[in-house]
């Protein structure tokens, strides 16, 4: 064993198989060869790495696989970095892409410093984010589900005379509809029938958040997004799930750039280009800020519902919550007079409802959750 060395590990995770490359200090990049991925062939792995060097540090992509080779690792005492793939450099006019070339490049992107690495969450927030996860995808099953019933009868001549957001009135009148033939008659039970599964699962699935959330550490921080005006329940558990703590970003515009609302840009000498929003990051976030960003084109009040939600929030959050409805109501305002589109004044004043949630998110952590609302 090589006690002075940092022995180097790039790690190319795949579903059955992990292909490993390792480089000791500054010397070549070499090839410790292909393992399985069960426990006892990742414990023969960490004794073969461990008998290398005292300090070693792995590296591996973030990928489907998820994050429970880290833990292992972390377990066994190495450094463990999972990285962004899509921040990972790479050469132009490299078009060969194999598990060894992957390994190597890993082992020697991690010794220079080129690595971005991605926020790896505890077993609990992995859990609750894990169910909040399920109840967006049933609702995206459920507008699935309605458009295929929609499409299904505009196919054959129906149309709903009055306002089509499925509320009691549109679902009566769907009950009241029938077809001659009797397969067309099937296929339109079904489609309803598929509407009502998915709604009963969103329920659930909803219903369970508002019991989980209770016992979640971030707790506080879903009550205090909650007072800021577009942030429902649903819309702060998504958000808080995903970004998870916020502490771990010092400026709000280190968390502008994770959620993909900053500006590209393609400058060189003196010209400065800027264009679209980078897109980066976590795109479930970014999608549930910008659908909150919306709310603030309309002027600023508190309604009911807003102050329904702020009640036993300390007032600096309120206050707080205030002086965000002022100054984004007013920026799209400002935007939109002066000839800017509604989408891109939504994207600017997006980019600014992230500071204030990581500000405000910042301020519930220290929120004391009300007696009333705490686990028995």
């Amino acid at each position: 064993m090589n006690q002075d060395s940092t022995l180097y590990v790039g790690l190319d995770v795949h579903k059955d198989s992990i292909t490993v490359a390792y480089a000791m200090g500054l010397d070549e990049v070499e090839l410790l060869g292909k393992t399985g991925t069960t426990q006892v062939e990742v414990d023969r792995l960490c004794k073969r790495l461990q008998s290398k060097a005292r300090h070693v540090h792995v590296v591996y992509e973030a990928g489907p696989c998820g994050y429970g080779l880290h833990r292992r690792l972390v377990g066994k005492g190495f450094d463990c970095m999972v990285c962004a793939p899509s921040l990972i450099p790479r050469k132009p006019g490299d078009r060969v892409k194999t598990d060894r070339r992957d390994a190597f490049k890993l082992v020697r992107s991690l010794r220079a410093g080129d690595l971005s690495a991605v926020h790896v969450p505890s077993v609990e927030d992995e859990a609750f984010r894990d169910l909040a996860r399920a109840w967006s995808s049933a609702r995206d099953d459920l507008k699935q589900a309605r458009q295929r019933l929609k499409s299904f009868l505009l196919s054959h001549g129906v149309q709903y005379s009055g306002r089509a957001n499925w509320g009691p009135a549109h679902r009566r009148w769907l009950s009241t509809l029938s077809f001659d033939s009797a397969w067309q008659q099937l296929a339109f039970n079904e489609h309803r029938r598929t509407i009502e599964d998915r709604l009963a699962q969103c329920d659930r699935l909803e219903a369970a958040l508002h019991e989980a959330v209770v016992c979640w550490r971030f707790y506080p921080v879903v009550l205090a997004l909650q007072a800021m005006r577009g942030i429902q329940f649903t819309s702060a558990v998504g958000l808080v799930s995903e970004l998870g703590d916020l502490s771990r970003f010092e400026h709000p515009r280190q968390l502008m750039a994770w959620l993909g609302v900053t500006p590209s840009e393609h400058s060189s000498g003196s010209k400065r280009r800027q264009g679209s929003i980078t897109k980066a990051g976590n795109s479930y976030a970014r999608k549930l800020l910008v659908e909150s960003a919306w709310s603030y084109q309309h002027p600023a009040r508190v309604s009911k519902d807003i102050q329904s939600r702020q009640e036993g929030i300390p007032k600096p959050i309120a206050d707080r919550a205030w002086d965000a409805q002022l100054r984004l109501c007013g920026r799209y305002r400002r935007l939109v007079a002066r000839g800017k589109s509604r989408q891109v004044a939504i994207i600017a004043v997006t980019r600014e409802l992230a500071a204030f949630i990581w500000d405000i998110g910042r301020m519930g952590m220290t929120l004391a959750v009300p007696q009333s609302e705490q686990p028995a």
